[in-house]
């Protein structure tokens, strides 16, 4: 699969229209089964709180697997991102009702390199709060 956003067309500075990720717990509970990761902390209620959370809360590997998603989304291939890096900076708390709790992603070219790549800065932000930060995605366009 090539990548369907071609490098010729792509500007610095451009913006990447944000999208939105719902997270509810059965989400969480997949991703755990996924992972290996059952820390209570992201599925059980009361675990979380008694450990001082304000309540269950998303993996952090889950939240910039949102990122990803997003970039490999805009680019059209997930094999066009050949680097990925963010630093987490706050929770995705997710509430246990119908809701649960919402990601969104949005994302800038920052820089052209050369061999058809670009580095894409992104935003993800959960309740107001920047959930990841320093996050970088080196895409390889057509």
């Amino acid at each position: 699969m090539t990548a369907t956003v071609k490098y010729d067309e792509v500007e610095v500075g451009q913006e990447i229209p944000a999208a939105e990720y719902r997270v509810r717990r059965v989400n969480l509970v997949m991703y755990a089964g996924a992972s290996g990761d059952f820390n209570p902390i992201h599925w059980n209620e009361r675990f979380a709180k008694a450990v001082g959370l304000p309540d269950v809360i998303a993996h952090g590997m889950y939240t910039m697997a949102q990122g990803g998603r997003f970039v490999t989304d805009w680019a059209g291939d997930p094999a066009a991102v050949v680097d990925y890096g963010v630093r987490f900076s706050s929770m995705v708390v997710v509430p246990d009702d119908d809701e649960g709790a919402t990601i969104t992603v949005s994302g800038v070219v920052e820089e052209k390199l050369d061999d058809q790549r670009v580095v894409v800065g992104l935003t993800a932000r959960a309740d107001d709060a920047q959930v990841l930060s320093k996050a970088r995605a080196v895409v390889r366009l057509a």
